[in-house]
């Protein structure tokens, strides 16, 4: 979900708390905090030489001890207000940076409206090799991962699997 959706989610329901699914089906407390709003770029170089970069922005959360705290989303969407100077593209994807065992970057997949919360399910992150034809010449590119199924029933993304195999021709 790129910035300009979810400032509109935000935007609809300004008196609703906000609610974050993860990707296994389980909550972030709901006393969360957003901590840091940022317009993350990575510059880097692919396993096949290729220069490339990426640019995000990143919200990042905190879950502490004052249980009775809830942020809504006419309070996340001023803090976006607030970042101006940031160079913040409308067209950037938003992801979640959220503590579970160490800090895991969620992209930010659908919104929904449901017992007087708007939730935003979150989806996992994958990493791969960009140069698979420099890198891996006789294998073939992972299939897309599958769309999250609509909100309640979330599941996890399953792991990609292969579109198609080196000796079919497709590559």
């Amino acid at each position: 979900m790129n910035i300009q959706t979810f400032l509109t989610h935000l935007h609809q329901h300004p008196d609703l708390p906000l609610g974050l699914v993860l990707p296994d089906g389980s909550l972030v407390p709901a006393h969360f905090h957003i901590t840091e709003l940022g317009h993350v770029t990575k510059r880097f170089i692919d396993c096949g030489g290729t220069r490339r970069h990426s640019e995000t922005c990143l919200l990042q959360t905190w879950v502490h001890e004052d249980t009775e705290h809830r942020l809504h989303a006419g309070k996340l969407a001023e803090i976006f207000k607030r970042s101006g100077d940031l160079a913040l593209s409308e067209t950037l994807p938003v992801e979640i940076e959220h503590e579970l065992e160490s800090a895991t970057h969620f992209t930010v997949e659908q919104a929904s409206v449901r017992d007087g919360v708007l939730w935003f399910q979150l989806g996992v992150k994958q990493t791969d090799c960009l140069a698979r034809g420099v890198c891996l010449p006789n294998t073939c590119a992972p299939a897309p991962f599958a769309a999250p199924a609509p909100f309640p029933a979330w599941t996890p993304t399953p792991k990609a699997a292969s579109r198609c195999t080196p000796q079919s021709g497709c590559c």
